[in-house]
């Protein structure tokens, strides 16, 4: 029985990508460097998989940035206004990927969104009407030969046609159907060329099958597929899908004459069932994801074989792979000296599930009968929850805030009288040089707590210092001592376990090193008090005290399966929740409870939404702060989804005051906020702090009129669209001056008062 590897994580067992193309931002290494760099970690991971006799290699999932940029690239689909700036081929791709202000202009980066229900940050290619899609590049055919050069044979992975267009913002006339007959010629070529160097296999990643589709949607991928499988000469084509079933295509997909088909057997629930009604064609191969690539738990081998036996006597031709691409987990565990031995040995990482896959094919080809004796690993069971009889006495009043939410809008206004269009970040500051290393000293033991807290006391009072010179209405306190807006909190939260390098690709250079709920979650202590009660001393002004939401610390953390995720969920909020009350108890009036990635798990069809996500996801944020008092003013804060249709949800989390990522989706979401009534007071943010461009006031300020002109003035704030601690000080300080500036100007122009 045959492997498959969809991709594998790309940025380095260290992070050398992230810091070779850091150091290249920064001018200070050259293209030859950077590109050298690129091809010493696809040579190396190569490596890796063919030292473990993985069957279908991948190449062209490596990127320097995106891989869905990378289409646009070789699709042709580059903006004019990025072209015009005649720049390098590469510094015009860092330009879409990251904004450029120079001396060649001035562009802001194409907008960016999550991978579907990851937490991997995908850039959005622009079809303008002048773009003619085209095959423009050569990077797929170029890594080919790379590896080919090395020994060794791969598959190369390109994003399909149908989930490319499905994907891409449309920015002038031209439409999906329009551009059908030049993405058809485009990919005929991609074939014709790939054939030319005698490449056995292509895989065509289409995740896009795995959401809701109506007919449309499936006569256009046929229209798009059919043509492509006609051509003569071509490699042999696997559809490869990932993140869920395909139960609205599956009758389509195996009645086209695909080669190969890649279907999701973790998050895909009806797979199984589809195969089971309805067959699998006995001339085409199977791949059979069925080794989770977005969690890092060892393979429950027990189950996962009674899955392969039973896709075996349904299926002539079976291979077996990983649900989804392996850049959603760390490296390897080599290295993570410090997990305790107990844990270590139920988490496997991407080189872990490569030696997993090779396991479970080999023990599938032993006759069922013959497995008796056969050591047949699986998970071991984390520990119970004790905090079970506990989540499920709590009662409705629990869960709900009092008193009403426009009865505290009143309250608060006259608590607080702050200006029309208040300002305000949310939440970090740039996390320095200085920052860093006095973050190091302490974890080396090479100075005491009390000099790391004098050190960080000192960067908050300076913190301080610059917002009311600035001028901002709601402060923050910079969030110095925390490394992570979710390891910080785990590292205080019992039931949690923390690695060396398991790093994970977010987007472009910027890695997470994601903790793992090991156990029952509980507060040790207070977390955050003492650093917020300091900086409140240093004002007259509110500062809001800075937590992370239950829902974003699961999501953002590898979770249990042991237990279900709401469980988890709700633990975690007790635990915030005591947080809350006691900032609230020591003065804080303004808290922040940030829902970055309240998104991030939602299915990716409508019908499971709100049974198995949601509702369990809005009660966990309510039980949270459900326990404050009226003038105690709630913010939250959610960035890079599209939440067009959870709108009502998200008002249901009852937060007084709402801050969305809004620049580089050109302030979509506005529409959706006001055609929903949406009651709770917004920050759409108006500059994109993912850029290093410094926006100028006329720039804010148009924003803030598009803003006004579909949300009442009262219900406005003004801020970033998220956290600073990626910026550089200068760029920050010089933006948010231009902000200041810019409400300043809409209040005198606007003429509104929200006393």
């Amino acid at each position: 029985m045959k492997i498959s590897i969809q991709g594998y994580p790309r940025i380095g067992a260290s992070r050398e990508l992230k810091f070779k193309t850091e150091s290249w931002f920064k001018e200070t290494t050259s293209d030859e460097e950077l590109l050298s760099t690129a091809k010493d970690l696809r040579a190396a991971h190569w490596e890796i998989q063919r030292s473990k006799k993985t069957d279908f290699i991948p190449s062209n999932d490596f990127s320097l940035y995106d891989n869905m940029l990378d289409t646009a690239v070789l699709l042709n689909a580059v903006p004019a206004r990025y072209r015009s700036l005649g720049l390098s081929p590469l510094e015009t791709y860092f330009a879409m990927a990251r904004g450029y202000q120079g001396t060649a202009g001035d562009v802001k980066a194409l907008a960016m969104k999550k991978w579907f229900n990851t937490n991997y940050h995908y850039l959005v290619p622009e079809i303008e009407t002048g773009t003619e899609i085209k095959l423009a590049g050569a990077k797929p055919f170029d890594e080919y030969l790379e590896a080919t050069a090395l020994g060794i044979e791969t598959k190369p992975v390109i994003i399909g046609p149908f989930t490319f267009l499905k994907l891409v913002h449309f920015t002038g006339d031209k439409t999906a159907d329009s551009l059908k007959q030049g993405i058809i010629a485009a990919y005929s070529e991609i074939l014709g060329r790939f054939n030319a160097l005698g490449t056995p296999l292509i895989e065509l990643d289409e995740p896009y099958l795995s959401t809701d589709l109506d007919a449309t949607d499936l006569a256009f991928f046929k229209a798009l597929y059919r043509p492509l499988l006609k051509i003569p000469l071509r490699p042999k084509i696997l559809l490869q899908t990932y993140f869920g079933d395909i139960r609205d295509a599956y009758g389509d997909v195996t009645s086209i004459p695909f080669d190969a088909i890649g279907l999701d057997f973790v998050e895909g629930k009806q797979n199984l069932r589809l195969i089971r009604e309805f067959g699998f064609p006995a001339n085409k191969i199977l791949i059979a994801g069925v080794v989770n690539g977005k969690n890092i738990w060892k393979n429950d081998y027990q189950k996962t074989l009674a899955v392969i036996d039973e896709l075996s006597l349904k299926c002539a031709n079976l291979a077996i792979g990983t649900s989804c691409s392996l850049l959603h987990v760390p490296h390897s565990l080599a290295g993570e000296t410090e997990l305790p031995p107990s844990l270590a040995r139920r988490l496997a990482f991407a080189e872990e599930k490569i030696d997993e896959l090779k396991a479970l094919a080999e023990l599938a080809e032993i006759p069922i009968k013959e497995r008796t004796g056969v050591r047949i690993p699986t998970s071991l069971p984390a520990e119970s929850a004790a905090l079970h009889d506990k989540i499920h006495a709590l009662e409705k009043k629990d869960w709900t805030r009092v008193p009403s939410f426009s009865q505290r809008a009143e309250i608060q206004k006259k608590c607080f009288r702050l200006p029309a269009l208040p300002t305000t970040t949310i939440g970090s500051f740039p996390q320095t040089d200085e920052v860093k290393h006095n973050r190091a000293l302490f974890k080396k033991g090479e100075i005491t707590e009390i000099q790391y807290e004098a050190k960080v006391k000192k960067m908050i009072a300076d913190c301080i210092a610059l917002q009311e010179d600035i001028g901002l209405d709601v402060l923050v306190h910079g969030e110095y001592e925390r490394n992570d807006m979710v390891e910080y909190f785990g590292e205080n939260l019992e039931g949690f376990a923390f690695t060396n390098r398991a790093w994970v690709q977010s987007y472009g250079t910027r890695c997470v090193k994601p903790p793992i709920i090991s156990g029952d979650i509980s507060r040790k202590a207070p977390i955050t008090v003492k650093w917020s009660i300091y900086a409140q001393s240093l004002t007259k002004k509110p500062v809001k005290g800075m937590l992370t939401g239950p829902v974003t610390i699961l999501n953002w953390s590898f979770p249990r399966e042991d237990i279900p995720l709401s469980e988890s969920a709700y633990q975690i909020a007790l635990a915030i929740r005591e947080e809350v009350l006691d900032l609230e108890k020591n003065g804080i009036a303004v808290i922040q409870i940030d829902e970055a990635a309240l998104k991030e798990k939602l299915p990716l069809r409508k019908a499971d939404w709100h049974t198995g996500y949601l509702d369990w996801a809005i009660p966990a944020f309510n039980l949270v702060h459900s326990g404050v008092k009226a003038e105690t003013q709630i913010h939250t804060h959610m960035c890079y989804s599209e939440f067009t249709g959870i709108i009502p949800d998200i008002d249901a989390m009852d937060a007084d005051v709402i801050s969305f990522e809004a620049s580089r989706s050109n302030l979509s979401i506005l529409d959706s906020l006001a055609q929903n009534n949406f009651r709770t007071a917004v920050g759409p943010g108006v500059y994109d702090i993912h850029s290093p461009r410094v926006p100028s006031i006329d720039e804010i300020t148009s924003a803030l009129r598009a803003i006004l002109g579909k949300i009442p003035a009262c219900r406005v704030w003004v801020n970033p669209d998220c956290g600073l601690k990626t910026r550089g000080t200068v760029e920050t300080n010089s933006s948010l001056k231009n902000l200041v500036e810019a409400a300043k100007q809409a209040r005198k122009n606007e003429e509104i008062s929200c006393r």
